[in-house]
């Protein structure tokens, strides 16, 4: 399914997601050499040319980051884990981690339930989350049923209103989740920035996307 066909045969398009992922992708890039002619986080482009000829980066929201990938719109892009492992497509290389944007995918619960609660003893859970993919391939590799409930935004509010009493979501801190009466009883996934690729690029453009990886993996480990 993937064709490559967005780009010209000697260009190369890195789609980088919006948000915490952009920021910390830019130093990153700017290690292995490369560097918008304009700074993303205050242009309002979405297509940016960056100081190597032929390469541009293109700001999406971070769930189309695998789209544009796998449908060759883009050669490479930089996704949370989180992303890929929702995703459900098919057509893109998983590359390398990029130790950035780190943070963990986990259940939850208000603390006054945790108090009680044995996570090895349930058998049905209903869950508000908007990863609902990964949320039910997680429990139901434990023999646990799940009622999803899929929400886009404020995923802490659902137990507060009693639409669902826990809910899988990122978590950084645990500030957000403490100031809501949450606490994290279940760790599902480590969670990190990811290069992918588009398999038809990794072919056709195999050269120059080939030190371009190898520029980002010299960067990762300069940071280690």
């Amino acid at each position: 399914m993937s064709a490559g066909t967005g780009n010209g045969a000697a260009g190369l398009n890195i789609a980088l997601s919006k948000g915490r992922i952009l920021e910390e992708s830019l130093p990153l890039l700017a290690r292995a050499g490369v560097v918008p002619v304009e700074n993303p986080l205050q242009s309002r482009k979405l297509v940016i040319d960056t100081n190597l000829p032929g390469v541009q980066i293109t700001i999406i929201r971070a769930a189309d980051v695998p789209t544009y990938v796998q449908f060759g719109a883009a050669d490479l892009g930089i996704a949370g884990r989180d992303v890929l492992m929702e995703y459900e497509g098919d057509g893109l290389y998983e590359l390398l981690d990029l130790r950035i944007a780190r943070c963990r995918l986990m259940v939850a619960e208000p603390a006054g339930l945790a108090a009680r609660d044995d996570p090895k003893a349930w058998t049905r859970v209903r869950v508000a989350t908007k990863y609902v993919n990964i949320t039910r391939r997680h429990f139901a590799a434990k023999g646990i049923q799940t009622d999803l409930i899929k929400l886009y935004g404020s995923m802490e509010l659902a137990p507060l209103v009693g639409l669902s009493e826990r809910i899988v979501d990122l978590v950084d801190t645990g500030n957000t989740l403490k100031a809501n009466g949450l606490v994290e009883v279940e760790r599902i996934a480590d969670i990190s920035a990811w290069l992918v690729a588009n398999k038809a690029s990794m072919k056709m453009k195999h050269v120059p996307l080939k030190a371009l990886v190898d520029r980002l993996a010299r960067a990762v480990g300069s940071n280690a």
